[in-house]
């Protein structure tokens, strides 16, 4: 049972995170995630079959049921409609990691009401835990996560056009980066700091 929270935890965590993308986007004055029909919370609308489906199964599947992750299908952004392209865009990155810190904050405040009890709190515990590792990975400077496109809009555009060129080995980095388990030497860490703070137990990893 619980592994089905968690799916659908995952699934409405990462669909905001593309429709903060497109609200965003669209606030500033491009219209394409909306004539996408992308500025929803229906996941149908947002789903990619590896990332969504498969990449969270199988992940399941390898941790017994303790960890997943995944991702959903990019919202299209046009910056050639923004008043200022590499300003927006930092804005636009880093909407999608911000949601997901927002979503776990208002979690964690549910989780400091002492009548939360299992199986609700280990539901919402893995809700937390979903959204900080979405948001600290997403923000990693790696082409083409969130992360770049904050570092892009301090350079100079052909620093920044350079940069983000690397884009084309993302996920061969990335996937280097997860075999040789960064998410256990960097981000797992950075999230057990963040429940420390909050003074929550966390006894998932």
């Amino acid at each position: 049972m619980i592994t089905i929270f968690l799916i659908c935890i995952l699934f409405f965590s990462v669909v905001l995170h593309e429709c903060a993308h497109g609200w965003v986007a669209w606030r500033l004055g491009d219209p394409t995630p909306k004539l996408s029909g992308r500025l929803t919370l229906n996941p149908i609308s947002h789903i990619d079959i590896f990332g969504t489906i498969l990449l969270p199964i199988l992940l399941l599947l390898m941790s017994g049921g303790n960890f997943t992750f995944g991702y959903a299908k990019p919202v299209p952004i046009n910056p050639n409609n923004f008043k200022n392209p590499k300003k927006d865009m930092m804005w636009v990155g880093a909407s999608g990691p911000a949601s997901n810190l927002i979503l776990a904050l208002l979690i964690i405040i549910i989780l400091k009401v002492n009548m939360i009890t299992d199986p609700v709190y280990t539901v919402l515990l893995y809700g937390v835990f979903i959204n900080l590792i979405l948001a600290i990975f997403n923000l990693l400077p790696i082409p083409p996560l969130d992360g770049s496109r904050i570092v892009a809009s301090f350079l100079s555009y052909r620093q920044a056009y350079r940069y983000l060129k690397l884009e084309r080995f993302g996920f061969l980095i990335i996937a280097l980066l997860l075999i040789f388990r960064i998410l256990h030497w960097f981000i797992f860490p950075l999230v057990q700091f963040i429940f420390r703070i909050f003074r929550i137990d966390l006894l998932l990893i």
